[in-house]
């Protein structure tokens, strides 16, 4: 056996385990990618593979450039400005609007949300898009009477077929594109196969809208903890002049435009309203609002106007208003919502937060209290603080970090979010449809506009490092390097050419198309067993293999990676998106089997009728 031939069963064996060890998850994804890295390392350091002159083809130059990938660091750029939309509420704002527009039409409402999602899944990482319209789609589950557990997995599903019709749609597309270019073949183009996964899509919409819900059970809810929590905290909005309440009337009694939220009382000037109100009672400045309400409700309401809810305490320390006018900490820059909770030894207990001067000890603002006793229909001004109490308490990061050090309130870690910084949704927009159209157009490679993209956003203050730095996966990122140097070797020791010689002796003597639809097939059922991005690199250069050896063009062959590694439908392991829904969906690994096996099959079939006639095979 030579040298290499002894590589490329090695290179099996390491596939093989590396596979296996991704699918049980018994040791961290970061620390199997880099025990494959190492070993190929180590493997091909005393075992080389040597080209004409001498070198080593797979030394540890070419096995650690995996890291250095245009495709890698073009995942890495469209991460962080998917995390720039999400935390200015773009996307927030988005889902809104087509929640409004369906409400009441339960066929139509879920149809609009999956196109919705499917449309945005194709310029932006799947991820923050989930996570945006799983709040999204447990409300239209409350409204609509059915139960989150037929709504959730479609979400997922939709984004993995929206993924499908770009090449930034999903990170699997870009590692194909890149591993073709590796290889010194072309890669794709931006839309290079938008149509053909406009069809799949198209498909995959209908089984999601018409079938995939009878298939799925109907649960109660696991968990809200990604909606916000039940917990309702009593909040205290004032009215300013051209605020989004100035001039609102009630009808019925009731303020309609009020959604998910009590309003409890009605302060103006020295007098009290109590519901239900007037229909010529009309909100004016210096109006009051008491309500009750989650976390994710009230900010909703207020949207980008958050001062709203900031309460005027009339507690300025001596010194502070002949202070230059100037944001207060709690008002500027980027700003958390957490929770804490009054200690029973706390030195606040008895006292109102005007006598407190809660914010200005701490910087942080207390926006919300919450209390369990009894139903509150005071202004939380004039609320005396008790122990048990839950705060609802904004302030800039640094700020609710110092808090864990004070022994007056416990933090409740989990709940800490980052507000959305909506006054810089404009740039990020901009800086989006920037990077979307020079790539498109041709004008910049998609590496290189999108690691731009990511630097304006930081230069433009619409992300910090701390936020680009949490939405760079690092599994995602060694996964990805692992699995690019899994490919590279494979290449070079003669193993894709192996594979693609035996399935040429297994199915070529049925034609080009019967070959395209069987590797597409065999793609997609590895794609649920392991991570697409691992299935997506191994097999290009496979199907690179095949194309040649039948004598036809490359790109249906790569294609079909593409959108076959992408059908991680039946297994909740084989896609991010998947993990996501389990919970909210309080699903079990065999729904995922039930619901989205038909759906990998639909696929397929639209796939194996479409494509040989799309490329002429």
């Amino acid at each position: 056996m030579t040298g290499a031939d002894f590589g490329m069963w090695a290179i099996f064996a390491v596939i093989v385990a590396a596979l296996v060890l991704y699918a049980l998850e018994r040791i961290p994804l970061v620390l199997t990618s880099l025990g494959v890295i190492c070993t190929l390392a180590v493997l091909f350091h005393f075992v080389p593979v040597i080209d004409e002159t001498g070198a080593n083809r797979l030394g540890a130059k070419q096995l650690l450039a995996g890291f250095a990938n245009p495709a890698l660091l073009a995942v890495v750029g469209l991460l962080v400005m998917g995390q720039g939309l999400a935390a200015t509420g773009v996307l927030e704002r988005g889902a809104g609007l087509v929640l409004r527009l369906a409400r009441g039409h339960a066929l139509l409402a879920l149809a609009l949300v999956l196109i919705t999602v499917l449309a945005v899944s194709g310029f932006l990482n799947n991820t923050p898009v989930v996570v945006i319209f799983i709040p999204i789609m447990q409300t239209l589950s409350e409204r609509l009477d059915r139960s989150p557990s037929r709504m959730m997995m479609p979400l997922s599903f939709a984004a993995i077929l929206g993924g499908m019709t770009t090449l930034i749609g999903s990170s699997t597309n870009l590692l194909v594109s890149g591993t073709l270019v590796e290889m010194g073949r072309p890669g794709f183009g931006f839309f290079d196969f938008t149509l053909p996964g406009i069809v799949l899509a198209a498909v995959g919409l209908v089984y999601l809208v018409t079938i995939a819900p009878r298939l799925m059970p109907s649960r109660a809810l696991l968990t809200t903890a990604l909606t916000g929590g039940g917990r309702q905290f009593i909040a205290q909005i004032s009215v300013t002049e051209g605020s989004r309440f100035d001039g609102l009337a009630p009808l019925g009694g009731y303020f309609p435009q009020l959604v998910e939220v009590t309003l409890r009382i009605l302060q103006r000037g020295e007098h009290a309203f109590v519901p239900p109100f007037d229909d010529e009672l009309t909100l004016v400045p210096g109006d009051i609002l008491v309500v009750a309400a989650t976390r994710k409700a009230l900010t909703d309401l207020v949207g980008d106007e958050t001062d709203l809810l900031h309460p005027d305490l009339g507690d300025e320390p001596e010194g502070e208003a002949e202070a230059e006018e100037e944001p207060r900490r709690w008002q500027a820059g980027s700003q958390t919502l957490v929770e804490a909770m009054v200690t029973p030894t706390s030195r606040l207990i008895g006292r109102t937060l005007e006598q407190i001067g809660f914010r200005y000890h701490t910087h942080c603002i207390v926006v919300g209290l919450q209390r369990q006793s009894r139903m509150i229909r005071s202004r939380i001004t004039e609320i005396r603080l008790a122990g048990g109490d839950v705060l609802l308490i904004q302030g800039r990061k640094e700020d609710i970090d110092a808090l864990r050090g004070n022994p007056d309130v416990l933090l409740i870690e989990w709940s800490a979010a980052d507000l959305p910084s909506v006054h810089h949704a404009r740039r990020a927009l901009a800086i989006f449809g920037a990077v979307i159209a020079t790539a498109a157009l041709g004008i910049l490679p998609i590496s290189i506009a999108a690691l731009s993209g990511a630097g304006l956003m930081l230069a433009a203050n619409v992300l910090n490092i701390r936020q680009a730095g949490r939405a760079i996966d690092r599994n995602v990122v060694m996964m990805i390097a692992a699995a690019l140097a899994l490919g590279l070797a494979m290449q070079e020791t003669g193993g894709a050419d192996f594979l693609a010689v035996v399935l040429l002796e297994s199915a070529g003597d049925f034609g080009p198309a019967s070959v395209l639809s069987g590797f597409f097939l065999l793609v997609a059922v590895l794609s649920n067993l392991i991570n697409a991005k691992a299935t997506a690199v191994l097999f290009t250069p496979i199907a690179v293999s095949i194309a040649t050896g039948l004598g036809v063009p490359v790109e249906p062959f790569a294609v079909a990676v593409v959108f076959a590694a992408n059908c991680s439908f039946a297994s909740p392991v084989g896609y991010q998106t998947n993990l996501l829904v389990m919970a909210p969906g309080n699903y079990r690994f065999l729904d995922f089997t039930r619901a989205g096996a038909p759906l990998v099959i639909v696929v397929w079939l639209a796939f194996s009728l479409f494509a040989p006639w799309y490329y002429g095979l």
